[in-house]
């Protein structure tokens, strides 16, 4: 692993890969830093503790689930292939199973980024979160929120909250035939929409520090 931590998500949810071989301090400064990042994105998020063979010990998991719960994270599990690591999880109360972070998950081409479809209209009160892009055959009612780490396409009408780009990514961009939001956040951000727009395919993104919205054109997602 080339950093300390790693974060990755796939349809089992939220993964937090701890390298083996780093300092512990420097694996709980990448967290922090991390974690500070994406503020709203994490708020609230389960997510399964990976630390491999790592031999974590009390003292260590209990620094790092108090850092979690300063952030809002819930650990769902700990995935740990040493006896101290299972010692530890148990201590503190969080169930415990092997990790094959070693065994290779191929992945089809084009789908490195994990990037998520949802074929279905988001009503209010439901959340979607997901750490890469997000395409929504649907709708996105008023009182549904989508936070994506990438950026967020909708095939339908966008009237609830959106947050792209929510782990630091100002390059991410949303886009949806009708976009009306409550709230559009692209990374740190926030703009909203004026009570009248025209109607059509749009595009908001960042430029020159602000949110801007355009005509969405195909081809021109991207900068």
């Amino acid at each position: 692993m080339s950093a300390p931590i790693a974060i990755k998500g796939n349809k089992e949810g939220l993964r937090l890969m701890l390298a083996e071989d780093a300092p512990w301090d420097e694996v709980m400064a990448a967290l922090r830093s991390q974690l500070e990042r994406g503020t709203e994105f994490f708020h609230g998020a389960e997510l399964t503790i990976d630390v491999g063979d790592r031999a974590v010990q009390d003292g260590e998991l209990s620094g790092l689930l108090a850092l979690m719960h300063e952030h809002g994270l819930q650990p769902s599990a700990l995935a740990t292939n040493s006896r101290e690591g299972r010692s530890a999880g148990r201590s503190a109360g969080i169930a415990t199973r092997p990790t094959n972070r070693h065994v290779p998950t191929p992945q089809p081409s084009g789908e490195t980024d994990a990037a998520l479809m949802v074929a279905r209209t988001l009503r209010s009160g439901q959340v979607l979160r997901h750490h890469a892009h997000v395409t929504i055959v649907g709708d996105v009612n008023p009182g549904a929120e989508v936070i994506a780490g990438g950026s967020v396409l909708v095939w339908g009408r966008l009237r609830g909250t959106v947050h792209a780009g929510a782990l630091g990514d100002s390059s991410a961009f949303v886009c949806a035939l009708e976009l009306m939001p409550s709230l559009l956040r692209i990374a740190d951000t926030m703009a909203r929409q004026p009570d009248q727009r025209p109607a059509g395919p749009e595009t908001a993104r960042i430029k020159d520090g602000q949110i801007e919205v355009e005509q969405w054109e195909a081809g021109k997602t991207r900068a």
